[in-house]
């Protein structure tokens, strides 16, 4: 009997690790992490720090190609405006792969290039690690990263 609650105990254990690798975002979920990373990339553009605060958690943090992190709504917010002033241009965000840890947990790979005005984009890539809260998605951190030249 206590072989069979054992092996019983091994294969539940082996189905819900094996159901949380699968990865891949449902329609409904490839759907809603696209509006927020939208939802981000028009927030940055027209400086809303209103639609930021709704989109980021409370807990927010952010390590930017510089090397500086952001910890915090306030600190996150601040960073991006002065960002934004401080390097203009048209920020594109191409969802590159989107990584399911769990229904309410995703890794998020953008392809990320500021446009300026001078014609020579800044490409670099940017990882948002989101969470559902109460069913509504945000972000709570966010890594870009400036790629090394070859």
């Amino acid at each position: 009997m206590k072989n069979a609650i054992m092996l019983l105990l091994f294969n539940l254990t082996i189905t819900t690790f094996l159901y949380s690798q699968n990865g891949l975002p449902d329609n409904r979920q490839r759907k809603d992490l696209s509006l927020l990373v939208d939802k981000y990339s028009q927030a940055r553009e027209n400086r809303d720090t209103t639609l930021l605060k709704n989109i980021l958690s409370g807990d927010i943090d952010q390590l930017v190609s510089t090397g500086e992190w952001r910890n915090g709504t306030e600190s996150a917010v601040k960073g991006m405006l002065n960002s934004s002033a401080s390097t203009p241009g048209t920020r594109t965000l191409a969802i590159e792969k989107i990584k399911m840890l769990s229904p309410v947990i995703a890794i998020i790979d953008c392809r990320y290039e500021i446009q300026n005005a001078s014609g020579n984009p800044k490409k670099m890539w940017s990882t948002f690690i989101v969470v559902s809260l109460k069913g509504v998605w945000k972000i709570s951190a966010i890594r870009n990263m400036l790629p090394v030249a070859s």
